[in-house]
């Protein structure tokens, strides 16, 4: 999708410059905002057949006086509230009254395209009318989901003299059943024909854009930021990054990701544009999408195919030794046991060592040549491979205290090194929150019921909270204090009445052996009185399986599938279309999925979802605040399972006309010391204990009493 498409295209009145609409001039006095983005709201509200609701009036409101102040604002907002329009009406009437740029990331590609193709546009649309003035819109994303011209054309050549097109001979090569190379190169073709178009038509070549490829097809057509030689490459001038780039830096509002928004945070190069005001939607994913974007990997592997890229521009000697090393590697974390390395004189980090000093070797022998008067593309990006191998093992080889560095087992290709930062709460509360107004919302920013553990994740501190109501407060003493205040504008939804919890208070305790007779009991009277009609989410593949197997014994009439069966999005469309069919998963069924009506009348979680106890980087978490004096069980474990709980919960209702049951068969939820801050999380359900209350409302509610 390219900025052209998802600019705010309708122009402003005729003879707008000449109007002396009030509300025009309102525009432009700041005492006055406020009230405009009322009106822009009521008005964008109307044209699209939408009806008013106070939790987004109350948004609007909260996140104006977060501009205004520049202050940071969390804000909950139930399933239903309309927090996308929540956040752009201030956003674009801010970035027009005070003439400066406000970013919007996003977790999902999903809502990111929802905000740049239908919410954005609207609001856009709304305010050009009222004021005359069009605000504009754009997108950016990270480098790899631009197509690379450079890349593009290398190879083009012979296998593109054919009467068929690119397109043409995948959609071939597809039905015939080709073998894997040959649909392989097919879909290149495909993808080097459509990115030309692209450069001829001044597009992006934005990878969602582009024709159906697998990911080894877009390898072919793409490149990474550390392989990219940035303005010395030939066709800088025409590369589709920096024209995306230079339309985000003309734009009044750039839609963005989490994950480029960590970038930009680490990068000594401002990557987004200069911004008065940055809007965080999904905020409850914000540090795990920032501590992947912050994480590296390095495997033997990696190293052997530097070895093989940088073969043609570095000697036989350098090429052997960079093979010795990731042998070496190979068996120095054969040897560690898989977990965290701590010891700085372990056989492996002395091998991580040998890896950063013959790499850093290859940084200096790949400095960039020159091909036909340009800079030789193939040599600049094993330069990049080069110090991208480098940097990482001297940040391993460090063993800083600000990072965990752990041995992990892969499936298919053994072991491998990963670091990942202890805490990202420094990073965003300086590169990211600070110096500006920060909004980040969702529908699940409270744990235990208060904001206090997703703010200390952000870097937010507990005294600097602001607790007046009135939005009027005096200037912090500390020029360094981020000021901030949390706000819940509440749910559309009539919780206590359209959904049950039941917690199974009297089953076992779960253990490491997977699920007992008696939750696989429970699990098939719920669903057989629900009739399917059920999502169920579970903490393990293993644990999804067991379950749909008992279910497929037990219940031969429903149809029961489970993740893994077939690709996520075909399951769910099955499930949407039948209602008594069950769909059963893991993670990636938690958040995102939305499917209203009776399609998803029961929700099972099979228990509470702590994170993995061999997660190095939990683990070093909660040990870090235990040795500062914390309870780091609760800081992390807790409020990582409160957040998912609430989550998962919120699958059940997605409308003011659902109804049905949340089953939660883990009966620490009610026995342990920490079940009620888990409680305090999920939304405001009528409560039970009583599996026959819950068995007799799923039947009523299929109409069989």
């Amino acid at each position: 999708m390219t900025s052209d498409r998802i600019e705010q295209t309708s122009a402003a009145p005729q003879g707008a410059d000449d109007m002396e609409d009030p509300a025009s001039e309102a525009a432009n006095d700041p005492g006055d905002e406020h009230e405009l983005c009322t009106s822009v709201l009521d008005a964008t509200v109307a044209a699209i057949g939408g009806q008013a609701r106070p939790g987004q009036r109350r948004m609007v409101e909260a996140v104006t006086g977060a501009m205004a102040a520049d202050d940071a604002l969390l804000v909950q907002a139930g399933t239903g509230t309309g927090k996308s329009l929540g956040y752009l009406v201030p956003a674009l009437v801010h970035a027009q009254h005070s003439a400066s740029k406000v970013v919007v990331a996003t977790a999902t590609l999903a809502l990111q395209n929802q905000l740049a193709t239908k919410d954005g546009p609207s609001v856009a649309a709304t305010l050009a009318s009222v004021t005359g003035r069009t605000p504009t819109i754009a997108v950016l994303k990270g480098r790899a989901n631009y197509a690379c011209l450079v890349k593009a054309q290398e190879g083009t050549g012979s296998e593109q003299d054919t009467l068929l097109s690119g397109a043409e001979l995948a959609e071939a090569a597809h039905a015939s059943g080709a073998d894997a190379d040959t649909a392989l190169g097919a879909e290149v073709v495909a993808l080097r024909e459509w990115v030309a178009e692209q450069a001829r038509d001044h597009e992006l070549a934005d990878r969602d854009d582009a024709p159906a490829h697998t990911g080894r097809a877009w390898a072919q057509v793409s490149i990474s930021a550390r392989q990219c030689p940035g303005s010395r490459c030939p066709l800088y001038n025409e590369c589709f990054v920096e024209m995306a780039r230079a339309r985000a830096r003309a734009a009044d509002l750039i839609i963005t990701n989490h994950a480029l928004l960590a970038i930009d945070a680490m990068s000594d190069r401002d990557i987004l544009p200069e911004h008065a005001a940055v809007i965080i939607d999904e905020a409850h994913e914000l540090t795990a999408r920032v501590t992947g974007a912050a994480s590296q990997e390095l495997s033997p592997q990696q190293i052997e195919r530097l070895s093989r890229s940088a073969s043609d521009w570095i000697d036989d000697d350098l090429a052997v030794e960079l093979l010795d090393v990731a042998d070496a590697l190979t068996g120095a974390i054969a040897e560690a046991e898989v977990g965290r390395l701590t010891n700085p004189h372990s056989t492996a980090v002395a091998a991580i060592a040998r890896v950063r000093d013959v790499a850093r070797k290859a940084v200096s022998a790949l400095s960039p040549g020159s091909s036909k008067g340009g800079i030789d593309a193939a040599r600049a990006a094993a330069q990049g491979d080069a110090r991208e191998v480098h940097e990482t093992a001297q940040r391993m080889a460090d063993l800083s205290d600000a990072d965990v560095v752990w041995v992990s087992e892969r499936e298919r290709f053994g072991r491998q090194l990963n670091v990942a930062p202890l805490s990202v709460a420094g990073l965003l509360r300086h590169r990211v929150i600070a110096g500006k107004a920060a909004v980040l919302t969702s529908a699940t920013l409270t744990v235990g019921g208060s904001f206090g553990p997703m703010a200390g994740q952000l870097g937010l501190r507990r005294e600097e909270e602001l607790t007046d109501d009135s939005g009027v407060r005096e200037p912090a003493a500390d020029p360094e204090a981020v000021a901030w205040r949390g706000i819940d504008v509440g749910t559309p939804f009539d919780y206590p009445h359209q959904g049950i919890l039941y917690t199974a208070a009297r089953l076992p305790r779960p253990g490491r052996e997977g699920l007992s007779d008696e939750v696989l009991a429970q699990i098939a009277e719920l669903v057989w009185a629900a009739g399917g009609r059920t999502l169920g989410l579970f903490s393990s593949q293993r644990n999804a399986e067991a379950a749909v197997r008992h279910l497929r014994a037990e219940l031969p009439a429903l149809t029961v599938m489970c993740q893994g069966e077939a690709q996520l999005p075909e399951l769910t469309r099955r499930f949407a279309a039948d209602p008594k069919s069950s769909l059963f998963g893991t993670l990636s069924l938690w958040q995102g999925i939305d499917l209203p009506g009776e399609t998803c009348q029961l929700v099972i979680i099979d228990r509470i979802p702590f994170p993995r106890p061999d997660d190095p980087v939990m683990q070093a978490r909660q040990e870090a605040i235990a040795k500062a004096g914390g309870n780091g069980f609760m800081r992390i474990a807790a409020t990582h399972a409160g957040l998912l709980l609430a989550q998962g919960a919120g699958r059940l209702i997605r409308t003011s006309e659902d109804r049905g049951v949340v089953a939660i068969l883990d009966s620490r939820l009610v026995t342990a010391r920490y079940g009620s801050f888990l409680r305090a999380s999920l939304p405001a359900f009528w409560e039970t204990k009583n599996l026959d209350v819950a068995v007799n409302a799923l039947r009523r509610l299929r109409g069989e009493q």
